[in-house]
């Protein structure tokens, strides 16, 4: 069976799906169909082998009501369901919560289990008996296949009817008709059967393989393990990445040979030979035409000629400029999508409180050192806002890299305090020192300065360097923060300006690829640092003085800096959840707002940053847990992401536009009354 969808005029995907029972000779004839199709699309779409019981999420997608297993083939005539025809009796074993699947079995209570949900079909009608242990959103999906069954099969004219497990006697018509067809139930039914963990599991461990036909015969040779970079692959040849078994996918080049293009997988045996079992997801792409999964993979991924941000483009030999475009808070909130690219929530005009950690509570900042953060302190930034007349928040979780585990533990503990005093609508972003999010600089306006140690406690004197250096990084009062780096000549770097502070002087270095909006940031900050007289030294015309204080001379980056490379990663949603009793991360393909399950939490990779959306009904555990499985996504993702990845917790009801601006038609007042509650 062939599924082909088009979601862009540049994209398209095949599916072909193999059934559990079918023979050899018809999943190589699905094969044959697949290439054969490929050809007549011009190599362009993605291939995607589904097996039964092992489909993608994307394939799953597809089916909003749900997937139903027959027995028997189409050779047999057993499953061919005419409309209109009642004199059906089979029983469905329905499983899942956001992609149902139902498969037939055994008309017998020995097919029931306390845990998962059951479709008695009996032609005019359908009873739904809810297992005791099945939760709400289980019963709900159930409900909407026995619907679709209902109006596809039997053109609407079937009876449904809903027992609960737990409450039989409270259904005594249905359970009258259900023993009528099942007999008398004796002992006790099982327990239920846990959920596979679909998507959960993360390989941080994938292996690139070469296929090569240049020696006369098809070899495949690994070539590299993750991180993998995009430049191993090469347009003349053809690429298996390997996701330790979990999952397998082809990359053609352009210029591969039509040997190497067809048989990348088959001929090489791969799965096979590899001893990976035969429902293994497959992959099959084009050069040009990859899978955003597939671009996930690599650390960095670049399109051919695309432009980043506003406008910007990569460039070769140009010096990093901070872009500098003004941020227009009615623009932003216009314009969701540029809000959440540019992770901006406003133009940072809003409101401030600071608070630091303080033997383990929360003691106010006073504002006069507002933007002064010490690298053995923790911090707690609220910031508010307004938004469609109504006041927003952001609570901002700084640890300093020395913090004692007992601060980074009370600063946690501390936001929570300060989140219930605000009725939980703060939207919550853990800071890591250094890894300070556009917005955090914005809101201190040019103010922001990063100590390495010690502590901004009133009454405690910091260890005495002698020599403290400053790198100063920005062009205007929204992009600036300096941070302090090792006293050494060899923490210069050409593109930047730093402040050398010493007892007797204050050098203003600037470096030569510096420009002049840089310079001006620099003074402004230096001004904060020291009411002293500055010294401005140009790179090169440094005095003696300078290079004693810094120890010496010694090298130092003078290598011009290209402009950042920002991976156009697609973001990526993931159902948190542990309604059947594990904690499962499931993949939503294709997602919309309608995904987002108030009994759930949701992660949303957007790469530059991780959110955790908390749906009013989530339980207690799913968001405590949804947050350590953040963590560990990072530490395992196979593109060697960085730990320090900003992650930000939204509130259902208060999401602010970094978030809503990542799905499209975003309905604002789709949860009204959590709105206005």
């Amino acid at each position: 069976f062939f599924d082909i969808s088009h979601f862009t005029s540049q994209s398209t995907d095949i599916h072909y799906w193999i059934g559990n029972t079918s023979s050899q000779d018809e999943q190589g004839a699905a094969a044959i169909y697949v290439t054969q199709l490929d050809k007549y699309l011009g190599g362009s779409p993605v291939q995607y082998r589904e097996v039964q019981g092992c489909e993608s999420a994307k394939f799953k997608s597809y089916f909003k009501n749900g997937l139903i297993y027959k027995k028997g083939g189409a050779g047999s005539g057993f499953t061919h369901v005419e409309t209109n025809t009642f004199n059906i009796q089979r029983l469905l074993h329905v499983k899942g919560t956001k992609h149902v699947t139902a498969r037939e079995v055994e008309v017998s209570w020995s097919s029931f289990n306390l845990g998962d949900i059951f479709l008695l079909d009996l032609g005019k009608a359908i009873i739904q008996w809810n297992g005791p242990q099945s939760n709400r959103q289980e019963k709900l999906k159930a409900v909407l296949l026995a619907q679709d069954i209902r109006d596809r099969e039997r053109g609407g004219r079937a009876q449904i009817g809903v027992i609960e497990g737990g409450q039989e006697e409270a259904s005594p018509e249905l359970m009258k008709l259900m023993i009528s067809v099942l007999g008398q139930r004796t002992g006790h039914l099982k327990e239920s059967i846990p959920d596979d963990k679909p998507d959960q599991n993360q390989t941080s461990i994938i292996k690139l393989y070469h296929v090569s036909d240049a020696s006369g015969q098809l070899l495949v040779q690994e070539v590299a393990t993750s991180p993998l970079t995009q430049d191993l692959l090469s347009s003349s040849d053809c690429y298996i990445l390997d996701q330790g078994g979990s999952s397998v996918m082809v990359w053609k080049g352009k210029a591969a040979s039509d040997e190497e293009r067809s048989s990348a997988l088959s001929r090489a045996g791969f799965i096979k030979a590899k001893n990976y079992p035969s429902n293994t997801k497959v992959e099959v792409m084009s050069e040009g035409g990859e899978s955003a999964m597939f671009k996930h993979l690599f650390k960095s991924w670049k399109e051919k000629g695309q432009t980043q941000g506003l406008g910007r483009t990569h460039s070769v030999g140009k010096i990093a400029k901070v872009d500098q475009v003004k941020f227009d808070v009615m623009e932003l909130h216009a314009q969701p999508k540029l809000a959440a690219q540019e992770r901006m929530v406003d133009d940072a005009s809003g409101h401030i409180q600071v608070w630091r950690i303080e033997n383990l509570e929360l003691k106010e900042v006073n504002p006069s050192t507002f933007g002064q953060f010490y690298g053995g302190d923790c911090y707690l930034v609220l910031y508010t806002y307004n938004r469609a007349n109504k006041q927003q928040y952001i609570l901002y979780m700084w640890q300093g890299r020395h913090a004692t585990q007992d601060e980074v533990t009370a600063c946690a503990y501390q936001a929570v305090n300060l989140d219930n005093k605000y009725n939980g609508a703060p939207t919550q972003v853990r800071v890591v020192m250094g890894k300070e999010p556009r917005h955090f600089l914005a809101i201190f306006k040019g103010r922001l300065i990063i100590f390495e140690g010690g502590t901004g406690r009133p009454g405690v004197v910091n260890p005495d360097p002698g020599a403290r250096l400053f790198q100063v990084r920005g062009t205007h009062e929204m992009n600036t923060k300096a941070t302090e780096v090792p006293g050494r000549a060899s923490s210069l770097n050409t593109n930047d300006v730093f402040l050398l502070k010493t007892h007797q002087n204050v050098f203003l270095w600037y470096g030569k690829g510096c420009s002049g909006d840089e310079r001006e940031m620099g003074k402004a900050v230096a001004d904060l640092l020291s009411e002293q007289d500055k010294q401005i030294v140009m790179e090169g015309q440094e005095p003696a003085a300078f290079w004693v204080a810094l120890g010496g001379k010694a090298p130092y980056a003078t290598d011009k800096r290209l402009e950042k490379e920002v991976a156009p990663h697609e973001p990526r949603l993931f159902e948190c959840s542990n309604q059947t009793g594990r904690f499962l991360m499931t993949e939503v393909a294709d997602f919309t707002q309608d995904d987002l399950d108030e009994d759930d939490v949701m992660l949303l990779d957007t790469w530059e940053e991780i959110f955790l959306w908390i749906g009013n009904s989530a339980n207690q555990y799913e968001t405590q847990e949804s947050y350590n499985s953040a963590v560990e996504y990072l530490k395992t993702h196979p593109a060697g992401r960085d730990p320090g990845t900003p992650i930000t917790t939204v509130k259902q009801g208060h999401e602010p536009p970094t978030f809503t601006g990542w799905f499209n038609a975003w309905d604002a007042h789709k949860w009204s009354v959590s709105q206005t509650g």
